[in-house]
């Protein structure tokens, strides 16, 4: 059985935290994205709050890139 840090030196590995980011990331550029295609549409659009909870989890790099992109 492990205990409560060795399992946490399980998870929170360099790659496991990299893997995270870039999908944080990826669903926060993606999100951000669909958002501003519904809103070109006039269709209803993701809460401001549901996109700034992906710049919670970290999402932070995807949402500055895809407000770069357009």
């Amino acid at each position: 059985m492990y205990d409560l840090s060795e399992l946490a030196k399980l998870i929170f590995t360099p790659q496991n935290i990299l893997i995270y980011l870039v999908i944080i990331n990826l669903l926060a550029f993606f999100a951000m994205w669909w958002d501003k295609r519904r809103a070109q549409k006039g269709e209803w659009r993701i809460s401001e709050a549901g996109l700034f909870g992906f710049v919670l989890l970290g999402g932070g790099i995807g949402r500055d890139f895809r407000n770069v992109l357009i």
